[in-house]
């Protein structure tokens, strides 16, 4: 019998190691954090925060109360970052390596969100304002391509230099963008602060 109790506790353990209840109290709703990998990429405390499901920094997008279906259609999220300067400029970009898959990342990158020029008071309170030179796309995954990682990256704009702009071709397509190319071009340097979730098309499981 004990030996049947510290098992169920091992198991309970392990549950919740690998995710957290959902905030609106739904109990069938388990978040799963991202695997150590791919927790490496999120940094310096950048919340990116949707309506109903909340805070979705480093973790997989859960598939109950049709979250991966709203997250394909809802408007863009809240950008939030508490450690932002409010004398300071930055940019933020929101990009999927893997288009079309992540085993066969041709498209890589794909430019679903670029702000520049984002007042750091803007960043404190979530509600960013800048110069949006590409619009928001939501993140909705081609069928039976797997996960994809929605990567969202923020950098401090220099004070001095060129206007922070893309190209004509650049704005011709959001697929194969070169984001190393746009941070060398603009002497961005390193991201300050960076977040990622992970989602699939919703008609898969």
């Amino acid at each position: 019998m004990k030996l049947l109790k510290a098992v169920i506790l091992m198991l309970g353990l392990t549950g919740m190691v690998a995710g957290r209840l959902s905030k609106n109290g739904d109990r069938m709703c388990v978040y799963r954090v991202l695997s150590r990998g791919d927790a490496l990429f999120c940094k310096g405390n950048l919340h990116v925060i949707y309506p109903e499901i909340g805070d979705v920094d480093c973790m997989y997008i859960p598939e109950c109360n049709n979250f991966r279906r709203k997250i394909s259609i809802w408007d863009k999220p809240s950008i939030k970052y508490s450690l932002a300067s409010e004398n300071k400029k930055y940019i933020l970009v929101m990009v999927d390596p893997d288009a079309p898959s992540r085993n066969y990342p041709k498209n890589r990158y794909w430019r679903h969100w670029l702000i520049a020029n984002i007042s750091g008071a803007s960043l404190k309170t979530g509600n960013i304002r800048g110069d949006e030179l590409t619009g928001y796309q939501p993140p909705n995954p081609p069928p039976e391509t797997g996960f994809h990682r929605y990567q969202f990256i923020l950098f401090e704009q220099p004070k001095k230099g060129k206007q922070v702009t893309l190209s004509s071709k650049e704005k011709a397509k959001r697929g194969s963008w070169s984001i190393s190319d746009f941070i060398k071009h603009f002497h961005l340097g390193t991201s300050v602060a960076s977040s990622q979730f992970l989602t699939q098309n919703y008609h898969d499981f």
